[in-house]
């Protein structure tokens, strides 16, 4: 289902299918083109590789690109690891939320700015889904999957959005340290669009729990140079990052909401680089989103 040739774009208006959208109408022969001219030169000019997908769920119109390739997922798991402890919370272990979660000082990761300050006392899993999402901690990251089994748990848990495609192997860090073709711990942009938009607008997560999740998505502190960087003044914009020193990869799932009435976006970015130590760049982020928000609003 989300097979596609390298580098193609596509315009079409989008069905649903368990919260993964599909394409089902035929390409605009000028739109794709210009999509695909910007995208190229910016894969050219960073010397990567670039993976989008945007849906308008207002009008389903959908505009991919690479989207069928694999990436690491990065720590934008973690978004969908804080959906899946929400699940477990409403519909088998009751008082999760509140629950209080303890680790020892070795059990602390690189890049822990919540949990470092909190070995003594612990965290609630809601504290925890907290610093996870909207500070990218990453012992965090790794209690969360120990309240749903691991990253075996999560890709179940993926499994049951209907995503056959995404899959977590690996806890952190050691799931960032990725390597081009490889399948652990990876992601296509339209699979984890799919994910991003059951759990934040669709009907796997109870509302209340959608906002919850919604509400730490919007109040990240990693992506001000990333999607955000790309969208007009006064769009509301919630999201999660990912980043590796291992080719470049950096990456960005966000739920965006447009002035007024408008239907929310929901947009993937993922990108990696050639060279097993080059730095990622978030500006090529923010231009991809700029193409593909442009592209959703051309008539």
């Amino acid at each position: 289902m989300f097979a596609l040739l390298a580098g193609t774009v596509l315009y079409g208006q989008a069905t649903v299918d368990g919260g993964h959208a599909t394409r089902v109408a035929a390409a605009r022969p000028a739109g794709e083109a210009d999509v695909h001219r910007r995208l190229r030169a910016l894969e050219r000019s960073f010397r990567g590789r670039i993976g989008a997908y945007a849906l308008d769920t207002g009008s389903g119109r959908t505009i991919t690109y690479r989207s069928g390739e694999r990436f690491p997922l990065l720590s934008t798991f973690k978004a969908l690891a804080a959906a899946a402890v929400l699940h477990r919370a409403r519909t088998s272990s009751p008082g999760l939320m509140e629950r209080v979660v303890r680790w020892k000082r070795g059990d602390l990761k690189p890049n822990s700015p919540i949990t470092e300050k909190h070995v003594r006392d612990g965290l609630s899993v809601a504290r925890l889904c907290e610093a996870a999402i909207t500070r990218s901690d990453n012992t965090a990251g790794n209690m969360l999957l120990r309240q749903i089994g691991g990253p075996a748990g999560l890709t179940r848990y993926l499994r049951s959005l209907n995503d056959p495609v995404s899959r977590l192997d690996r806890w952190e860090t050691e799931l960032n340290d990725w390597n081009p073709g490889e399948k652990r711990d990876t992601t296509t942009p339209a699979a984890v669009a799919g994910d991003l938009r059951a759990v934040t607008l669709g009907n796997a997560l109870v509302p209340e729990d959608r906002a919850r999740l919604e509400g730490w998505l919007r109040a990240n502190k990693t992506g001000d140079a990333r999607i955000r960087a790309g969208l007009p003044p006064g769009w509301g914009v919630g999201d999660k990052t990912g980043s590796s020193d291992s080719y470049g990869a950096a990456n960005d799932i966000a739920v965006i909401r447009p002035p007024g009435s408008a239907a929310p976006i929901v947009m993937a970015v993922y990108t990696t680089r050639e060279g097993a130590d080059t730095r990622y760049e978030e500006k090529v982020i923010a231009e991809t989103a700029t193409v593909l928000v442009g592209a959703l609003r051309r008539p």
